[in-house]
C-alpha cells in the first residue's frame, strides 16, 4: 500500500510515493508558480503528484492517502493555504490555494492531511531520526524561517495548524528592515535567505551598523563597507554573501551579524518550547553549517533560562518535510507520534 507526501514550498513543489516504512518508490518536483492565480499553484501540486505516481508506476486512484506540508498560512478546516510572505509579488492578490479537496479528488480518497511545512518537518525528524525524544523543534532557515514543534510527544498545532511562525518574532525593535509579511524587525527579515542581501545593503549604508564617538572606532567600522559584492544588483544572493565570507570585509561582517541575530532568535525559540533537541534544516543552514550552526552552539547558553538542548543539523536535509508528510499520510494528524 502506497501513499503520497507533498512539500509545497515557495521555490519548489515536490512529491514522493512511498510505503509505511518510509521507502520511496517514486518522486517528482517542479518550480512553484508565482501566480497569476491560486489555481496555478493547485495545478502544479496535482501535476507533480501525477508525475511521482508515474515514476512509481502506480495509478493515483490506488494511493491510500496523502500528507501535505505547505508554506503559508494554513486553514485546516477549509483545506487551503493562504499566501506565504516568501512568494513573489505576482501572488499578492491570490486567493487561498485549494489543496486538500483537489488532491482528494485526484487520489479518490478522503485521507488527505494538511500541515504547516515545518510541522511536517518536525514529524519527519521525530519519526526517522529522534524517535526517543519527546520534545523537539525542527527549525528551518531557508527562504523563510519557521519551526515545527513536538511537545511531550505530540505535534503542536495551534489555531488552524499555524503554530511555529517563529520567523515573525521581533529581534530588532528599531524595525530597520521590513518583513515580507508587512511588519518590520522580524527574525526572517534579517536572517532568511531572501533577506540577507537586504541586511548587507543596510550594513553597507550605515558603515557597519554601529557608530562610535571614538574616531578610530568609526574608521574601523567603516572598513566593513569595503566590498566587491554587487550591492546594487537585484541578483545578489545569500549564497554569494556566504561564499565570500572570510575574504570580503562586508560579506564577513554580514555573516557575523546574521550569526548574532540567529543566536537571539534561537534563544527565543528554546526558551519558549524547552526542547531536548533542535534539528535545523533549510538551505541557508544546510549549505553553511559551520557559519550558521557553530556560532549558535557556542553562544546560545547566554540566552537561555531553560536547559540547553542538543542543536543538530537535520539528518534528513531537504527531505524532512516530505518524509513527515508521507508519515502523516499513513497516520493522520498525529504523524505517528504514538508509535
Amino acid at each position: 500500500m502506497y501513499a503520497v507526501g507533498v512539500d509545497l514550498g515557495a521555490t519548489n513543489v515536490r512529491a514522493v510515493v512511498g510505503d509505511d516504512t518510509g521507502t520511496i518508490v517514486g518522486r517528482a518536483r517542479a518550480r512553484t508558480p508565482q501566480g497569476p492565480t491560486a489555481d496555478a499553484v493547485t495545478r502544479a501540486v496535482l501535476d507533480v503528484v501525477r508525475e511521482a505516481c508515474r515514476d512509481a508506476s502506480v495509478e493515483p486512484s490506488t494511493i491510500a492517502g496523502a500528507g501535505i506540508g505547505s508554506m503559508g498560512v494554513i486553514d485546516r478546516d477549509a483545506g487551503t493555504v493562504g499566501l506565504s510572505s516568501n512568494l513573489g509579488t505576482e501572488t499578492e492578490s491570490l486567493d487561498p490555494i485549494p489543496l486538500v479537496d483537489p488532491l482528494a479528488d485526484l487520489l479518490e480518497t478522503d485521507a488527505v492531511v494538511l500541515h504547516n511545512d515545518t510541522l511536517a518537518g518536525a514529524i519527519g525528524e521525530h519519526h526517522h531520526t529522534h524517535p526517543d525524544v519527546d520534545s523537539l523543534v525542527y527549525l528551518t532557515i531557508s527562504s523563510g524561517i519557521g519551526a515545527g514543534v513536538i511537545s511531550d510527544g505530540s505535534p503542536l498545532l495551534g489555531t488552524d495548524g499555524n503554530a511555529g511562525e517563529v520567523g515573525h518574532m521581533t529581534i530588532d525593535a528599531a524595525g530597520r528592515l521590513p518583513c515580507g509579511c508587512g511588519a518590520a524587525g522580524h527574525w526572517e527579515a534579517y536572517c532568511s535567505g531572501n533577506s540577507i542581501p537586504a541586511l548587507a545593503r543596510l550594513l553597507a549604508a550605515d558603515g557597519g551598523e554601529r557608530k562610535s564617538e571614538n574616531e578610530n572606532e568609526v574608521e574601523d567600522e567603516d572598513r566593513h563597507t569595503e566590498t566587491a559584492l554587487p550591492l546594487e544588483s537585484n541578483d545578489l544572493t545569500a549564497a554569494e554573501i556566504f561564499e565570500h565570507a572570510g575574504s570580503d570585509p562586508l560579506a564577513t561582517h554580514v555573516v557575523d551579524r546574521v550569526a548574532e541575530l540567529n543566536v537571539l532568535g534561537m534563544g527565543n525559540v528554546i526558551n519558549a518550547y524547552a526542547p531536548a533537541v533542535v534539528s535545523v534544516g533549510g538551505a541557508v543552514a544546510l549549505n553553511n553549517q559551520s557559519l550558521v550552526l557553530d556560532p549558535i552552539r557556542e553562544e546560545i547558553e547566554s540566552q537561555l533560562v531553560v536547559q540547553t538542548p542538543e542543536i543538530v543539523c537535520s539528518d534528513l536535509g531537504e527531505e524532512a518535510v516530505l518524509r513527515g508528510a508521507l508519515r502523516c499520510a499513513f497516520t493522520g494528524t498525529s504523524g505517528g507520534l504514538d508509535g
